[in-house]
């Protein structure tokens, strides 16, 4: 979560209270929600593990809303209902002991009540910092002395991080934290023991600035009724009508004949592939359709139709599949593909595994094992972008937009390889994994040797100037770097320059020679093919 998206979302934060007469913290972090809350902290001074299954309810409701869930205290709790973060007190377990077990995503929060606890708290593992009580609280027995807004500003005007304020918050003293530079304020019993919990929180969000969202989403528990809505957001379109003679529905689809049928499978999970804090669900969705028919461009296919089983896990909102499903049609129209059908499973992991089907041509299926030594190693666009993207997102970094979008948002280069095969180039793979990973592979199968020439290489200006500055080489996000999708291909030097007519972006990025030992020559230390289970 980069830090402004955080400080945005600190705005209103809601804090469960088990005490709470007849209100039960997963009917309190209903109406939070539905009053436009936008961070929810779970806490049970008193919590054994029959309270499980309330927490990892309110869990499910946070994240099918998008609104990030924090455990207050347990760590181990955090961690073992995939919660987006853990807050601290001072007499809690270490901010650096959550760090390391929630990993570097996680939100860490940590209570400071004064200068002197500031002073000698370590925030370096820490996202932000709770300061209170602001006001007088019966919420909190062991509550600390009454801080006052003089006490929040000072605290406010020595920490790094955002401030948060908690103790006694309502709607008429909130505006005073907020003016006093609070990113937000964290309430509880004025909204868990209201008469009408309701209208305080809705009363508390307008203070916040945060509107209520029209609905409240649930998550899903129709796998049949969400199968036939799905077949409606993707209809057959004209144009690639006549690839299916019965489209899904049945328990198969029927394809029109194919004379040269090419199949290639992918498989995109959520935390290995993507991440829904980073990218959204029309994103994905669009994003695993382009990455799975990338393989069929760079075996000179043309898409006829995509199949796409989903596993869900409980907290998945019907709004959110849908979402993905959007953004599965806008990449199927592009690339003229039709949906052929799918299946949708329980599981624990959001993912997608996805197959499709092309039709290949007659006179040529192009071969990693088809380089020869002579020819020269050539890419049809720039790379590395994706890797910055990637590295931005890693970074929390929210200045290299155009990068990031290189890598939410990929194209498969279809157009590059119909110029490709009208030209006859046999050895053709695209780069998912990083141009040292994937001219491995090419030198592997071909038996010979790769020498890289980066001097030759067509390097991005965005690219040059993400890295300067960064601690980073361009050649390093170029060689290491995965998921740019441009196509890696080897041929005569004589049929590169007649290419690169009609490929102006493409460059030659090194040669092949006889195998001398080892198939990279000249990869500098340092440098690993990109992996995604190792991201």
């Amino acid at each position: 979560m980069f830090r402004k998206d955080l400080k945005k979302a600190l705005r209103f934060y809601y804090i469960t209270d088990e005490n709470a007469p007849g209100r039960p913290p997963l009917e309190q972090v209903e109406i939070a929600i539905r009053a436009g809350a936008t961070i929810v902290q779970y806490r049970h001074k008193s919590f054994t593990l029959e309270f499980f299954d309330e927490v990892a309810a309110i869990r499910h409701l946070c994240k099918c809303n998008g609104i990030p869930f924090l455990v207050n205290d347990h760590i181990l709790l955090a961690q073992a209902v995939s919660a987006d973060g853990v807050h601290l007190g001072q007499t809690d377990e270490s901010p650096v002991l959550a760090r390391r077990l929630l990993g570097p995503d996680a939100i860490v929060g940590i209570s400071v009540s004064n200068l002197a606890e500031l002073a000698r708290t370590d925030l370096a593992p820490c996202d932000y910092i709770g300061t209170g009580p602001v006001f007088a609280t019966r919420t909190k027995a062991d509550a600390k002395p009454v801080c006052g807004l003089g006490g929040l500003a000072a605290v406010v005007q020595a920490a790094p991080l955002p401030v948060v304020a908690i103790g006694g918050i309502t709607p008429q003293n909130a505006a005073g934290c907020f003016r006093n530079g609070a990113a937000g304020v964290a309430a509880i019993s004025h909204i868990s023991r209201a008469e009408n919990p309701l209208e305080n929180a809705r009363q508390l969000g307008s203070v916040c600035q945060c509107p209520p969202p029209a609905d409240l989403s649930a998550p899903w528990n129709d796998e049949f009724g969400l199968l036939h809505k799905l077949l409606k957001l993707v209809p057959l379109e004209k144009n690639v009508a006549a690839f299916i003679k019965i489209p899904p529905g049945d328990d198969a689809s029927l394809l029109n004949q194919l004379k040269n049928p090419v199949v290639t499978t992918d498989t995109h999970k959520e935390g290995i592939h993507f991440r829904l804090d980073w990218q959204t669900p029309r994103e994905v969705g669009r994003k695993a359709v382009t990455v799975t028919l990338s393989d069929l461009a760079a075996s000179y296919a043309l898409p006829i139709a995509l199949f796409v089983n989903l596993t869900l896990p409980a907290h998945v909102s019907d709004g959110t599949i849908e979402a993905l499903y959007q953004g599965i049609r806008t990449a199927l129209n592009h690339y003229q593909c039709a949906l052929g059908g799918g299946n949708i499973s329980k599981g624990c992991q959001l993912s997608l595994d996805l197959f499709a089907v092309g039709e290949g041509r007659d006179d040529i299926f192009p071969l990693r094992s088809a380089a020869r030594p002579g020819y020269g190693l050539y890419a049809t666009g720039p790379l590395g972008l994706a890797r910055a993207g990637l590295d931005a997102l890693t970074r929390k970094d929210d200045s290299a937009q155009d990068l990031i979008s290189r890598f939410k948002l990929p194209r498969a280069r279809f157009d590059a390889a119909r110029v490709l095969a009208e030209h006859q180039v046999p050895c053709v793979i695209d780069i998912s994994d990083g141009l040292a990973g994937d001219a491995g592979h090419i030198a592997a199968a071909s038996g010979l040797s790769i020498e890289f020439d980066l001097s030759l290489c067509l390097k991005d200006p965005a690219l040059e100037a993400y890295c300067a500055g960064r601690n980073i080489t361009p050649e390093e996000m170029i060689l290491s770097g995965g998921e740019d999708y441009e196509l890696l291909f080897s041929c005569p030097p004589e049929t590169f320059n007649r290419i690169q007519k009609f490929l102006p972006a493409a460059s030659q990025v090194g040669r092949c020679l006889p195998f001398a030992g080892k198939h990279l020559l000249n990869v500098p230390p340092g440098i690993a093919s990109f992996q995604h289970g190792r991201r």
